[in-house]
């Protein structure tokens, strides 16, 4: 069963424009912990272009993520990792972003 960890971070600033993806995790997060174990065994980094963001210990990679979850209309005090934004849309918790990257990667 997949997972998400929460944490909160209110901001009312303009989320970016750039259109790339973007893994936002967490330090000791058991659920990105799991992500990062699927990205490594399968080698998604050799076959995906994406750029990775701790979120617990960084509050502009939180403000981030928080700003791009707007655009998915999140709610920001419900926003958790793992988190992906693909450029124009949210995924939220392990199996959706594995699916992801599963699909990305073109893996069965």
């Amino acid at each position: 069963m997949g997972g998400i960890a929460f944490f909160s971070f209110r901001n009312n600033s303009e989320p970016p424009t750039e259109n790339k993806i973007i893994l936002f995790y967490g330090e000791n997060c058991p659920f990105c912990a799991k992500v990062d174990t699927f990205i490594k065994d399968n080698k998604i980094e050799e076959k995906v272009s994406f750029e990775k963001k701790e979120v617990f210990n960084n509050q502009d990679n939180a403000k981030e993520l928080v700003d791009l979850s707007q655009k998915c209309n999140l709610p920001a005090d419900q926003v958790g990792v793992p988190f992906l934004w693909d450029g124009s849309k949210c995924f939220v918790g392990d199996e959706d972003i594995i699916n992801f990257f599963k699909q990305k990667a073109g893996i069965q």
